[in-house]
């Protein structure tokens, strides 16, 4: 079972942040191969929810509210751990994201930028491709809404 918890950055434990950093470092630097500047200068000003299990955060993703990064409300880093992926937990930081986006912004479309191989994943979410696909980083992006 996931453990959701939805933070501020200021909220934020210094262990919490190391180890949502070690994540996104170890999925998306390591496993991925993609050489980024991770550390943005954006996370000050996201709302962080955290997936743990066992007292261990396994899952991850950033939301912004609208303006801050799109038009839209949006999440993204999205990250799940190897070795948890296969207990669905992607679906479930997915949907705790969207709820917590809905919470305070209920009426607003969700933008994301997401990765091309996803779209069937978040299509299941409800999002729908808007607009040709890109690179971000040197990995194919596509621009997702959800209504």
């Amino acid at each position: 079972m996931l453990n959701i918890k939805v933070k501020s950055f200021k909220e934020l434990s210094s262990d919490e942040l190391y180890e949502l950093l070690e994540l996104r470092s170890e999925v998306f630097v390591v496993e991925q191969s993609c050489i980024y500047q991770d550390v943005d200068g954006k996370d000050r000003k996201a709302i962080h929810v955290l997936g743990e299990k066992a007292g261990k955060i396994v899952a991850y993703t950033r939301i912004f509210k609208a303006g801050d990064y799109f038009e839209y409300p949006s999440f993204g880093r999205v990250v799940v751990k190897e070795t948890e992926r296969k207990y669905g937990y992607g679906h479930d930081i997915i949907k705790a994201s969207v709820d917590a986006i809905r919470s305070f912004d209920p009426e607003s479309k969700i933008k994301i930028s997401a990765q091309s191989y996803l779209r069937k994943f978040y299509e299941s979410h409800g999002f729908f491709q808007e607009g040709e696909e890109y690179l971000e980083d040197g990995i194919p992006h596509i621009s997702m809404l959800k209504e």
